[in-house]
Formats: structure tokens, sequence, C-alpha cells
């Protein structure tokens, strides 16, 4: 977006800031809106006070970008602004942020923010404009990146097969950031020679890591390797500290040594940053953060694992899955995937170079983790905290573990309103398989892709299904251009639509294109059978149609309907 303003879009604003939430998140710091505009973001090199003055005079035209609320120290509750001139008082960024939300300052101008879900900007602010949800990579776009990235490189015809060939992995490059690391470690192994890419998420962060803290030739010593590894040992505690806190950053004179510091930036672990200058001293201030929220949750697992002073017990606290939906025990979602799929592996060479403390080859932990995954009610689990069991198994690979929830699954299994990212549909797919049940999913406003739905859709054992019905036809208009029939006609039989609501026009529409869908399906069914009297079940079931379009454009959308 700025970089598209300073290129002449968005006309309407005459000042476009963008603030990174980690960054000025940090609990000790205060500013004013002056501090924040003109100090942290840019630095005008003369002319501050008319510049702030015309931007108070001109607020209209002035574009704020909040990135990342889930950064943002504390953000769980939603401070009022308490400053009495909050133009001009120093006050902590969610007081600033409060200010703006509430129009005491800057009224008039224009706020965009983004977050990981978009329950986190509902903290903050109960109405807003618009909200736009951003899935990631389509399939195709993910092949187009790994091709950009390996252009060139003579690796450049196997990677993108190699990556491909580990759906799991391509699943996870819908993620800009996840596509990155593996894109980076595919290169990686291709230049030594390997073939073979990690299965999971946690042997993938394991072998970047170990990747990094090995020495390279030319200070190839064990005093090197002790160095990296008490190093890493340090970072993985900053890791895990600084997530109880919810934060990801910190100021660098608060880092225990120069040799960490110096690590965790050479390696990428870190990213450095500037604060605004103190107004009465002129002093530059420094902070680092972690270059990636992945980063950190993997190097915070890894800390739970190596750290000796956590008994056995204290572990299953972080792998609880509650049977209602509750707030996750930590803000480090990603912890207890990691955890589990490290519990498995006690016996890896790479995770036993991370430390030079000799790990303990233990079958302990294990035995308590499948213990408390065979006490766990299964069925009762609502469908935020099943996902992120099925996510937490995938990962430790193990046999046992992965065939006894895919058998207590419940038969009617429901997904609504709940996102399903690309890694979701691949590990519920994969569940599904090993089961014998014949299930019925229920996947509305789910955000699945085309491809997720196909793949749910295609399980012979999923004997019936409930989705958008324009992610439907969608599915069912790609499986005509891809000239899939036998799937058309097995996915149609499938779908269930009785009973419908339609609340607003684009339902209206998508009846509309399902009638225009099924002209489509009779001419392919005839073609293939010689049927001619073919109709979808779904029509032919509907039985109840609620219209619930209200007064304002009811009456348009009752006519489409008549």
């Amino acid at each position: 977006i700025c970089q598209d303003w300073s290129n002449g879009e968005f006309p309407q604003f005459e000042f476009v800031f963008w603030f990174d939430c980690k960054q000025i998140s940090l609990p000790e710091k205060w500013y004013s809106l002056k501090d924040l505009l003109l100090d942290f973001f840019v630095r005008p090199q003369e002319g501050s006070k008319e510049i702030f003055k015309y931007i108070l005079q001109n607020s209209t035209k002035v574009l704020l970008v909040f990135d990342g609320l889930e950064g943002l120290h504390g953000h769980e509750n939603s401070p009022q602004c308490s400053a009495s001139q909050p133009n001009k008082d120093l006050c902590r960024v969610k007081e600033l942020l409060s200010g703006l939300i509430q129009k005491k300052i800057l009224n008039g101008c224009t706020l965009l923010l983004t977050a990981r879900t978009k329950e986190k900007v509902c903290q903050y602010v109960s109405k807003v404009d618009k909200t736009i949800e951003i899935v990631g990579f389509s399939p195709w776009q993910r092949e187009l990146y790994i091709s950009k990235y390996f252009e060139g490189l003579p690796s450049c015809d196997n990677a993108l097969n190699l990556i491909k060939e580990h759906e799991y992995l391509f699943s996870h490059c819908y993620s800009p950031v996840m596509c990155r690391f593996v894109c980076f470690l595919c290169e990686t192994i291709l230049e030594m020679g390997d073939q073979g890419l990690p299965s999971t998420l946690t042997t993938l962060f394991l072998k970047f890591v170990q990747q990094k803290i090995m020495p390279t030739q030319t200070d190839v010593t064990d005093v090197t390797l002790a160095q990296n590894q008490e190093n890493l040992a340090t970072l993985a505690c900053i890791a895990w500290y600084l997530g109880e806190k919810h934060l990801s950053a910190m100021k660098s004179d608060l880092l225990p040594s120069k040799e960490v510091k110096e690590f965790a930036l050479k390696n990428g672990f870190f990213l450095p940053f500037a604060f605004p200058k103190h107004s009465d001293t002129g002093e530059e201030e420094y902070g680092t953060m972690f270059s990636d929220f992945v980063i950190q949750n993997f190097l915070g697992a890894l800390h739970l694992i190596l750290t000796e002073g956590i008994k056995n017990k204290s572990l299953i606290k972080y792998l609880s899955f509650p049977s209602k939906k509750k707030k996750p025990y930590n803000w480090l979602h990603f912890v207890p995937r990691f955890l589990a799929g490290l519990l498995f592996l006690q016996d890896d060479t790479y995770f036993c170079s991370l430390s030079n403390k000799g790990l303990k080859k233990s079958t302990k932990k294990q035995k308590m983790l499948l213990k408390y995954i065979k006490r766990l009610q299964i069925d009762n689990l609502c469908p935020e905290r099943l996902l992120e069991l099925l996510l937490c198994i995938y990962e430790t690979q193990n046999s046992y573990l992965l065939q006894h929830v895919a058998l207590l699954l419940k038969a009617d299994l429901s997904f609504l309103g709940i996102v399903l990212t690309p890694p979701d549909v691949h590990v519920l797919s994969s569940t599904l398989k090993r089961s014998r049940k014949e299930f019925s999913l229920d996947l509305q406003n789910s955000s699945i892709d085309t491809h997720g739905l196909k793949d749910l859709v295609g399980l012979k054992n999923v004997v019936s299904f409930r989705a958008s019905l324009s992610d439907t036809i969608r599915l069912w208009k790609y499986l005509e251009q891809t000239k899939d029939y036998e799937l058309l006609r097995a996915s149609t039989e499938k779908f269930v639509l009785d009973p419908f609501k339609a609340k607003t026009m684009r339902d209206i529409i998508d009846l509309s294109d399902l009638v225009e869908m099924q002209e489509i399906i009779i001419n392919r069914v005839q073609d293939d059978s010689g049927c001619s009297s073919y109709q979808i079940p779904a029509i032919k079931n509907l039985r109840k149609l609620e219209f619930a379009l209200g007064p304002a454009c009811g009456l348009q959308g009752f006519l489409k309907l008549v």
C-alpha cells in the first residue's frame, strides 16, 4: 500500500503512515501522536512542527496502517484514551490507538487495521466500515512463487516437483512466510545433494535451526558449536518469556549478551529496528524483534523441551484441549503443535545436535502424551479444539495416535464458521482416510478453497456435505472446466441444501447459479449415461427456503427469486 501510494495510487491521501505493532507496543514505551508519526515512521529533516500542524488540520487526507494488532501488548483489554490533550500528551500505543478509534485524536483520518484473525480487531473496535479476509496463496500462486524463487538456480527443475510431492509442506506454502521457509530449506537440501524434504512442520523448522547453528567450514570447532548451542538455548528462553507477555520485541540493551544478539541477528532469528530519539537527550534507542511469529513459536516449544526444570506433567498443560471453546493457554498458538512433534523426536540426530547438555533419550514424556490423548473424550471437543488436536497428532507422525484419533471421530463433523486453511484441510483429509466410518461434513462459512473442498468431497467415506452455496458452485464449475465429470456427478449427489436461509442478495444470485448449473450438469450426465431426467438432489429435496433479506433489498431479491 505504501509503495503503491508513493507511485501515485490512492490520491485521496496526502499522508500514509505504516506501523508494525510488534515494534511500537513495548509496555515501557510512551509516545505522543507527533512522536509516532514524525519520529517513529519517518523523520522530516526540517519543518516538523509545520508538517504536524498541517496533518492535524487535514486529517481526512491521512491513512494510518496498524499492521498486526495481535502484536499489541495486552491487546485483550480495549483501553480508554485517558490523555487530556491526546495530540500532545504521552501515552501508550494502545491508548493512542483507542483515541484514534474513538475519534478523540485526528478525527476524520482513515484507519486500516490488520490482524491474524479478525476477532483480534473486534477486541478494539466493534464496528468497521469494511472487512477484508485474505486467505493466502492459491495453489497456482504457490507454484509461481516457488518457480520465481528458484529461477536461474541449478535446482530450478527439481525444486517445484520436490515440494509438491510433500503435500503437507506444499499446503503450508499458502502463507508467503512459510513458502519462503520451505523454499530456503529445499534449496539447502538440494545443494547438499539430498533429495528428501522433512514430512512435518516440526522437522522442517528443526532442520532450519540446525542449519543455522552448525559452524561453517571456516570456523568448524567444537567451541563454536557449543557457543551456538548455548546461544540457541538463550534465544529459546527469550522467545518463551516474551511470548508469555504477548510480546515479540524488546529493547536491544536488555539482551543478556553481545554474543546472543550477534548470533540472533546473523542467523535471521531477530530483526533490528530504531525507536524515536529522546526529545530531551537526542539519544537513539534500538530494539530487536523475532523475524517471524512461527520462529518464536518453535523456539518457545524448544525451550519447554530443553529446560530441565519443567516436569513431564507440566508439559501437558501446554497441550491441553478443553472440550468447550476457551482461550488457548498461551498466545504462542503454534507451540502445542511443535511441542507434540518435538516430544516424538527425542532420538532424532538433528534434535540431539541442538543442545550441548546431552538430551535424555527418555520416552516418559511420550508416554504421558499418549496417556493424555487416550483419556481425551474426542467426541466432546468443540471444532476448534478438535482441529488443533488433529494438527498436533499429525506433527507426531505416530501411527498409533493417528489411528486412535481417526477411529474416535464422530460421524457428523461440523466446522461451521471455522476457517479451514490448506494445512487444516490436508490433515483433516488424511485423518478421515484412516477411518472406516461414513462422514457428513458441515463446511459452511469455513473459507475453504476450491481445491480443499474438492479433496474432502472426493473422499469415498464422505457421504454428504453442506458448504456455502457459492463455494459449492465454484467447485462444480471448476470440475466442469477440468472435465472431471465423475467427481462432478458424485459431489452433486452428496451436497445437502435443505433447509436454506437467504440473508443477502448473494444468496439469491447463488440460487440462480445453482439452477443454471443444473442445466450444465444435465447435459454432462446425459452425454455420459443417456439419462435425461437427472435433477440435482439438493434442488429436488429443497423443502424449506427462509427468506430473510429485510426491507433494504427484499423486494429486489424476491423478484429475482420468483
